[in-house]
């Protein structure tokens, strides 16, 4: 399979979709539990407005600008790549990927302090697990989705069948 235009128009479609269900429930979270309050929703599950600066689980607080330019380097990457996987999972697997990267890198662009220093919005708890946003299930499930893209053997295209073929007589290719 080769890079198309036509190749990126799924993974960019499932992108923006996750990028804007993130940024509404980010929205939501910030009106919703911007004063403080938690919402109890089923068992340990609740929403409660968090602000990472960090990376993955909080870890790297402080390293905004590289975080940001990595999310970038595999965004590029990923789309780069599209081409060359004969997966059909692989399509969707980018375009969460990208989805959840832009988005959360929207909030370390556009949030308080600013230009690669915001702090991510979270605001799904667990109360047993830190706290995560629809972008982090997005990244999430699309490498998951990738790893399994990457187990199964690619899909191979069948070869074109010679004209006369299958009709029961023999083709002799060398007349042509």
């Amino acid at each position: 399979m080769k890079w198309s235009a036509r190749s990126l128009r799924g993974p960019l479609l499932i992108a923006a979709v996750v990028v804007i269900i993130d940024q509404l429930t980010k929205q939501w979270a910030l009106n919703a539990l911007g004063d403080g309050e938690t919402i109890d929703v089923i068992g340990s599950l609740r929403f409660n407005l968090a602000f990472n600066r960090g990376m993955a689980f909080s870890q790297g607080a402080g390293f905004g600008p590289v975080i940001g330019v990595v999310a970038l380097l595999v965004v590029v990457g990923l789309l780069i790549s599209i081409g060359r996987s004969g997966s059909r999972i692989y399509p969707w697997a980018v375009g969460l990927i990208i989805g959840g990267a832009i988005g959360n890198l929207l909030d370390r662009l556009f949030r308080q302090p600013g230009w690669l220093r915001g702090g991510v919005v979270d605001f799904i708890d667990l109360q047993w697990w830190p706290i995560f946003n629809v972008a982090d299930i997005a990244i999430t499930v699309g490498g998951a989705l990738l790893l399994l893209s990457s187990l199964r053997p690619p899909q191979e295209e069948p070869a074109p069948t010679p004209v006369g073929a299958g009709n029961g007589e023999p083709v002799d290719t060398n007349d042509r």
